[in-house]
């Protein structure tokens, strides 16, 4: 939350220096950055241990195909709301003026976009956002997942964030949501997602004998997991 809401401070802030670029330069700008942000924390330390998931729909779809314990499942997601509201609460105090004129980056629907809308664009989004975790995570390329996921929400950012804001994820919609205040739209950014990672996990399912091997984004072996997996992790010392 604190890069990727800096990100659009930085990009959309009425001191910004690419405030005389077209939107459509800024949102792809914005997209690299926020989503790059997301690839490097899953593959740093803290990434490796946890999975780096940092969006409750993804751990909800890793849970359906029986890699997360529903304990971890209710820690996570407290997590990632709480994260999500501190990381917002940092960038309101950093970055200030630049924040409270774009409401710290809230999500809303694009004008001329009614809420029925912009729950069928987040979960469209969503889904795809969530069926290529899975599918990455259940075969070879597993380690892949980051780079892959770089490009691909930074072009989900960049075309649909004009309709919605692009959040595909409650958490990080609930801080700038909490604090700008919007709360009023915020529902649209927990059905949508929710919608969206349900429709994954059942198309998903249409691959009957594709399995996941691993609920890590970057799986490293060196690390001790709570999840489920087939794939080699370290042996956590008792």
């Amino acid at each position: 939350m604190l890069g990727g809401l800096s990100a659009v401070c930085f990009d959309f802030g009425p001191a910004s220096p690419l405030r005389h670029l077209g939107t459509s330069p800024k949102l792809l700008v914005t997209g690299l950055l926020f989503a790059g942000t997301g690839s490097l924390i899953a593959i740093s330390p803290l990434g490796r241990r946890s999975g780096a998931h940092l969006n409750p729909v993804v751990t909800l779809a890793f849970w359906t195909q029986h890699k997360v314990h529903l304990h971890d499942v209710a820690g996570y997601i407290v997590s990632q709301l709480a994260g999500a509201v501190l990381g917002t609460a940092v960038v309101a105090l950093l970055w200030r003026s630049q924040a409270t004129a774009i409401h710290i980056g809230a999500t809303t629907p694009g004008h001329g976009i009614d809420d029925l809308a912009a729950v069928i664009v987040e979960a469209a989004m969503t889904a795809v956002l969530v069926l290529a975790i899975l599918l990455l995570t259940s075969g070879s390329a597993a380690r892949w997942t980051p780079l892959v996921l770089w490009p691909l929400i930074a072009f989900l950012v960049w075309q649909g964030a004009p309709y919605t804001g692009t959040s595909l994820n409650p958490a990080r919609s609930l801080g700038p949501a909490l604090l700008a205040p919007q709360l009023r739209p915020y529902w649209i950014y927990v059905i949508g997602p929710l919608a969206g990672g349900a429709l994954a996990v059942a198309a998903f399912g249409l691959w009957p004998k594709r399995r996941v091997l691993t609920a890590k984004l970057f799986h490293d072996s060196a690390y001790p997991s709570t999840f489920a997996s087939t794939m080699p992790v370290a042996q956590v010392s008792k």
